[in-house]
Order: C-alpha cells, then structure tokens, then sequence
C-alpha cells in the first residue's frame, strides 16, 4: 500500500459534487425562471378570473341590481349572438390600464364588506354616484372599453340611420367618447340625475 494521496476522481459524479459558482448560479436562475412563470401563470388566472362574468355577479349587489338591467340591453342579447360581458365594458384590456382599473375596483370590493349597497334601496340611494364615477372614468379614457369593440373605421355608415352617421362622424371630428352619447345603454339611468349629468 503507498501513503501517497489518492488521486481526485475526474469523472462526472465528482464534479457534480464539487461545489461550482457557475453551476449554482445557473441552478439559481433555472429555479428562479420556473417559480416566476409559475406566480405569473397564477397572478395572470387569477386576474382573468376576476374578469368573467361569473365572477362579477357572484354578489348579489350585482346580481340582484345591474345584472337583471344588462340582460335586457342589445349588449346581453342580440341578432348576432356577441355578446359583451361586465368587463368587456368596465375593464381596459391592457395590462397595466387593466391593473389600474382593478386597484380602483378594490373601492368596490369595501362597498361589498362594509354593505354599504347590499340592499335594493341602499344601492338605488348610490347609483347616481356609482354612475358619475364610471361615466368620469370612461370619459378620461375616451371610452376605451366601447372602442375594443366598436371602432369608427370598421361601421358601414350606408346601414345607419342619418342622423346616427352625422353623430358619429361630428363625434370622431371632435373627439367625444361613446358615453357622452350612449349613457344608458347596458343600464338604467339613476332617476335623480341632474341636467349636469347628461354628457351630450
């Protein structure tokens, strides 16, 4: 037997077992790449998830008020069978206006713990400020939501009425947001508006 030191072994086990700074940064990256798809695919589900119709009239505040009034407009039933869901209307589809919209929804979400409109009346005794806050927000957009699917370019102003061409091409020439003219179109106008909340 010789008292000489064994030789390291070169083989593939034993670099694997030797640590590496460049392997353990790689391993790093590799675990750190693999939980940041998984959070995004979860955060992303989630916010879709918020976005279904399901989803919004889970509560009966809506369910029991705006919902009923929806499924009676042209945007819940029509001829060609497209049919606009809650957040086609009231959430952008861009990712960071969409961020933005469901930061300010969290409002929405307090109304709904402290109960502040869970009753027929007491939501009827809000509507008129839940509406001006909406009818604010989709003017300062330029009613972005309408335009996902509603674009100016893509109407045939041969099967519009007159009056309704003349409308939208003085509304392009100006730049005024679908809303100014179309407020009560997926839902009843508050009975105590004031002439100051006519858009138009």
């Amino acid at each position: 037997m010789s008292n000489e030191p064994s030789k390291p072994d070169n083989g593939i086990f034993a670099r694997l077992m030797r640590p590496s700074a460049r392997y353990s940064l790689g391993g790093l990256l590799i675990v750190g790449f693999a939980i940041g798809i998984i959070f995004w695919g979860g955060f992303n589900t989630a916010m879709e998830w918020t976005n279904t119709e399901k989803f919004c009239i889970s509560c009966h505040e809506m369910y029991d008020n705006v919902y009923k009034e929806y499924k009676e407009t042209i945007h819940y039933n029509n001829r060609t069978g497209v049919r606009a869901v809650c957040s086609d209307c009231h959430v952008p589809k861009e990712w960071g206006p969409k961020m933005l919209r469901k930061i300010q929804a969290s409002r929405e979400v307090w109304g709904k713990i402290t109960g502040s409109i869970n009753t027929p009346e007491k939501f009827e005794s809000k509507r008129l400020t839940l509406a001006r806050r909406e009818w604010k927000r989709m003017v300062a957009n330029n009613s972005l939501e309408c335009r996902n699917c509603h674009s100016f370019q893509s109407m045939d102003k041969e099967k519009q009425a007159t009056r309704a061409s003349r409308q939208h091409e003085l509304a392009v020439e100006e730049g005024t947001p679908c809303i100014a003219c179309h407020q009560g179109i997926a839902h009843h106008l508050p009975e105590d508006m004031t002439d100051d909340d006519y858009l138009n």
